[in-house]
């Protein structure tokens, strides 16, 4: 049994160079302190990355759960993804609408069915059988934190402008965790899905590593970004930072941007991006806790 823990959270790989990210930078430091006593009194990963994933959706702060824009067509399709790198078990649920909680909704896919995925209309019949919490007023819901953040004109998709959350987290059992959540890409084309939902593009979870990745799907899913980091480590015996690196390094070879967060089994963590920034934040097993939206 391992007595050490580690975790780290984004807020995604859009931040915009120079904007005051205070506010996102102080409420990811607060997420990451509570999650530091949740583990240190004996909370599973899993249950602490879900935790922290939902309270980065409910804040309104980030491109995901209340925070996400609508697309095209004027709705707010959402995704997210969860693994559980002790039994190998994921969720997920894509082009959900309706509900606040993606992540919760892809917890119950995981628990409740033996199935990994459920999209659209049949995730949203789901999630209303689950009894999960519905968002009856759009408008007033949400608060399209990630508007202002756009580098493409309303009405046009071309640009990818993009956010996520994530949480990935070792308990004091030694097993890992991984959890993303995403309104995706600003006014992208209805039914658009990307890396998010997908088990081994946007999350991976295993015995060695739980990895949750932000920024252009599309190119994430190219390289299967998440497990691919995992597989660095396993096959070719690459340190996280190696792997991470690499992974990225292909990503931006591509013409892509984003980053990734990763923490491996001895406590490890990797934060890299290739974008202007990536709001994020860290609990290192040593205690020291990091939150920062651009380089320190």
């Amino acid at each position: 049994m391992t007595r050490t823990i580690a975790l780290a959270l984004h807020g995604g790989a859009g931040a915009k160079a120079g904007r005051d990210y205070g506010r996102e930078v102080e409420h990811m430091r607060g997420l990451v302190e509570a999650a530091r006593d949740r583990l240190s009194a004996g909370a599973s990963a899993l249950d602490v990355v879900v935790e922290t994933v939902a309270a980065l959706e409910i804040s309104g702060l980030y491109v995901a759960g209340r925070g996400a824009s609508s697309n095209l067509a004027g709705a707010y399709e959402l995704d997210a993804s969860l693994m559980d790198g002790a039994t190998g078990h994921a969720g997920a649920v894509a082009a959900l609408v309706g509900f606040e909680s993606p992540v919760a909704a892809a917890r119950a896919v995981m628990e409740t069915t033996p199935h990994v995925m459920l999209a659209g209309s049949g995730a949203a019949d789901f999630a209303g059988r689950r009894g999960l919490a519905r968002i009856h007023d759009p408008d007033a819901w949400f608060t399209r934190a990630g508007a202002e953040e756009s580098n493409h004109a309303p009405g046009h998709a071309a640009g990818l402008s993009h956010g996520t959350v994530g949480c990935v987290a070792l308990d004091l059992e030694g097993r890992l965790a991984g959890s993303t959540s995403t309104g995706g890409v600003f006014e992208k084309l209805p039914g658009r899905v990307g890396d998010t939902p997908v088990i081994g593009s946007g999350t991976w979870a295993d015995h060695q590593v739980a990895v949750s990745c932000t920024g252009q799907g599309e190119f994430f899913m190219r390289v299967s970004a998440a497990s691919q980091v995992a597989f660095r480590l396993r096959l070719a015996g690459q340190s996280l930072a190696e792997a991470a690196g690499a992974v990225l390094a292909e990503i931006k070879a591509l013409g892509g941007e984003g980053g990734m967060i990763a923490v491996g089994a001895d406590g490890a963590i990797a934060m890299p991006y290739v974008s202007a920034g990536m709001k994020r934040a860290a609990l290192h097993p040593d205690g020291r806790i990091v939150s920062a939206a651009f380089a320190q």
